[in-house]
């Protein structure tokens, strides 16, 4: 994945007369009207039943004081009237150019489809969108999830459908490691006398999603998708899990539906995906020398070999790519891809990674100990292993990016380092304990042989200190984040929560469930706060970048507080913010393909731009249903490669004139969503990016996770 920008006079002659200058009066009135604009912002993804007032928004250059408004039901008759409601706040796009924001709260019956017209200063009509339950509202863009991640598949065990038509990358299957090349202050690698020093040996690394837009492999994300998907199915069976229903009805609105594309899923049960990134992981780890592979591919460009072709230099289907251009030298790193080794065998492993890992590997022995106990066995074995080699011992990582420098102390992620500048770790290490405690408490004694660590509160204890750790440094640092890939305790503080009321919540441990509890709380609060301050009651700074992925993360955190506190507050942010990044926003777009009326058309993806439409679904061809992409960001990036289909065709930004900030312009937090393929900070998907919004389907449809085992 590309790193997104954290970061793009009328003159008249008046007559004296009476007549002559009402004339004028009304003709600059009407000028006026002609030139302000106003728009209604609705959640396409539509509106629970249960949980009304439902809340949508106009935004007009003009003041809205006096207008009403209307929602038409799908019969074409009134179904709701009123009263614009208060001033939110503004929108600046520039200087001379500022968006007031109302509130339209109102309440209507489930079962149908509506839109809002309004009637005032300047009119405006909302997209179609429906009222109805979450199961009708969610299980088709669950469904679409799903068809993201089995097209993103790479390998021999590809999933043919309307996008995908052959394997890719099968060279894979016997790839070269290599220690980790050298790489100076531009991410140039810097080697001499060889491109990359080979350790000598080979490894199957075929299989695994790719990364983004590129074929780039990682374990940090794979790992985090993995571990993720494997949450899913065990706390959401229904949903996720082998009790997913059979494909569901297209959701009540929506443009696109992955339902009905040629090779789309059958029912939204992701057991065979987990299984698939569980797969990887398993080929990404050697236990009999304890050695982690990091990475497959190459990205970076070399200082001394400018010749050579990378990841990034080229764009083309991924079938292309074990023979592209005939493999002469310029492309020996394209047809025969790289895989980097993390250290040297037995050594000591980057504590995130291990983290990781060992919760993806413990948890598929939770899911599978008793209908897969030989596989099951080997991956609490692998769990085990993995996680007493974490490094503990790192210098603050936090400093070490900021300065620059990661000689020492930085976490590995991925090559480049600030690809992925991961900059903390306990949130990876409790995690991975808490669910190595969920696996052996869950085998209630029947262990398998050969474990190092069969006691289950040996990990309890070690999740509670990891967790304490994290608490301590992020109150210190005032760095609070929520659920995403860069920081996972929106998710682990959760999981820790149960474990320890699985455990009876025991005394003597650095944390105890009210500390978990206030934990989780403080975090969410951090976006509550944000969301008081923004039009749209968002809560993350819309300019920040990862917006998709942050906006279905904080929707989670929201749930699992209303699970556990029964706050309805808690439930009203995590639908609210669902809505944000689903087209209750200034652009009037879902930043997730196919969930919506309106949506990215121009995504950074080789696949979908080479293979799929490039406006909807315009004559039936298929689009990347399901991808959720980075959303608004800091600025939009531009460039092109050999080979890439422009889009849009014409280079029209239509989103532009809905860029900017809350509040008073200034172009330092300035907010910028382009839909164009050449704008990677903005419209890249991701199998990171896409992980939280799979779990916020979920948990809008369950209420509730399952107990644990």
């Amino acid at each position: 994945m590309m790193l997104a920008a954290n970061f793009p006079k009328i003159s008249h002659r008046l007559q004296h007369s009476s007549i002559a200058i009402t004339a004028f009066l009304l003709l600059v009135c009407a000028s006026a009207a002609a030139a302000s604009s106003a728009y209604v912002r609705v959640n396409q993804a539509g509106y629970e039943t249960a949980n009304s007032p439902f809340q949508a928004y106009l935004m007009s250059t003009a003041s809205e004081s006096g207008a009403t408004f209307t929602v038409i039901n799908s019969e074409g008759a009134t179904a709701y009237s009123g009263a614009i409601g208060a001033l939110l706040g503004t929108w600046s796009n520039s200087k001379k150019l500022t968006y007031d924001v109302y509130s339209l709260s109102f309440t209507v019956p489930g079962g149908d489809v509506y839109t809002i017209s309004v009637t005032g200063p300047v009119a405006a009509t909302s997209p179609k969108f429906a009222v109805n339950t979450p199961e009708a509202l969610y299980q088709g863009f669950l469904l679409n999830t799903l068809w993201f991640y089995e097209t993103d598949r790479d390998g021999p065990n590809y999933i043919p459908n309307a996008l995908r038509t052959a394997a890719g990358h099968l060279n894979d299957e016997n790839a070269t490691v290599y220690d980790t090349p050298p790489l100076n202050a531009n991410d140039l690698i810097t080697t001499t006398g060889t491109a990359l020093t080979s350790t000598g040996t080979t490894i199957d690394g075929a299989g695994g999603w790719w990364d983004a837009g590129d074929y780039m492999k990682y374990v940090e994300t794979v790992g985090y998708t993995t571990a993720l998907m494997e949450i899913g199915i065990r706390d959401f069976p229904n949903q996720m899990g082998p009790g997913a229903p059979a494909k569901p009805a297209a959701p009540p609105v929506s443009v696109s539906y992955a339902g009905n594309a040629s090779g789309a899923p059958t029912s939204s049960n992701f057991s065979a995906e987990a299984q698939f990134g569980f797969n990887w992981l398993v080929e990404m780890w050697n236990d009999s020398t304890k050695t982690l592979y990091y990475q497959v591919d190459n990205s970076q460009d070399w200082k001394n070999f400018k010749a050579l072709e990378t990841e990034y230099d080229i764009w083309t289907l991924p079938q292309a790519a074990d023979d592209y251009d005939s493999c002469t030298a310029d492309y020996v790193y394209i047809c025969d891809r790289p895989v980097f080794i993390a250290a040297p065998a037995g050594s000591k492993i980057s504590p995130n990674l291990a983290g990781r890992m060992a919760a993806a590997f413990a948890e598929y022995y939770q899911l599978y100990r008793t209908s897969n106990p030989t596989t099951a066995n080997q991956a609490l074995l692998y769990a085990e292993d993995i996680f007493a080699l974490a490094n503990t011992s790192l210098a603050d990582p936090a400093k070490s990016v900021a300065d620059g420098s990661c000689a020492s102390g930085c976490l590995l992620t991925a090559l480049p380092f600030d690809g992925y500048p991961e900059t903390v770790w306990d949130d990876d290490m409790e995690l991975g304990a808490t669910e190595l405690y969920i696996a052996l408490q869950s085998a209630g004694g029947s262990l398998p042989s050969g474990l190092p660590v069969t006691n289950p509160t040996t990990y309890l204890t070690d999740a509670a200190q990891y967790a304490s750790n994290y608490i301590t440094k992020i109150y210190d640092t005032g760095n609070e984040d929520t659920l995403n890939l860069y920081d996972v305790s929106g998710l682990a503080h959760f999981e820790l929560y149960r474990a320890l009321g699985l455990a009876g919540n025991p005394s003597g441990l650095a944390v105890n469930q009210s500390t978990m509890l206030t934990a989780l709380e403080n975090q969410l609060n951090v976006a509550i706060t944000q969301s008081g301050t923004d039009a749209w009651g968002f809560g993350v700074p819309w300019q920040n970048g990862d917006t998709t992925s942050h906006g279905a993360g904080i929707s989670v955190m929201a749930s699992e507080l209303y699970y556990l506190t029964g706050t309805s507050s808690y439930n009203t942010y995590s639908q609210r913010w669902l809505a944000n990044i689903l087209g209750a926003n200034s652009w009037g777009s879902s930043f997730i393909v196919g969930d919506g009326t309106t949506f990215p058309n121009c995504i950074q993806h080789q696949v979908a731009n080479l293979a799929g439409a490039l406006n909807g679904t315009s004559g039936g061809t298929p689009i990347l249903w399901g991808a959720a992409t980075e959303g608004p960001a800091n600025a939009a990036t531009s460039g092109t490669i050999t080979g890439m289909n422009l889009c849009p065709a014409n280079g029209v930004d239509t989103f532009k004139t809905f860029n900017g900030n809350d509040g008073t312009y200034s172009s330092s937090k300035v907010a910028v969503y382009q839909d164009n393929v050449q704008s990677y900070s903005t419209t890249e998907p991701g199998i990171d990016l896409t992980t939280t919004s799979f779990l916020m389907w979920s948990w809008r449809m369950a209420g509730s996770p399952s107990p644990l085992p």
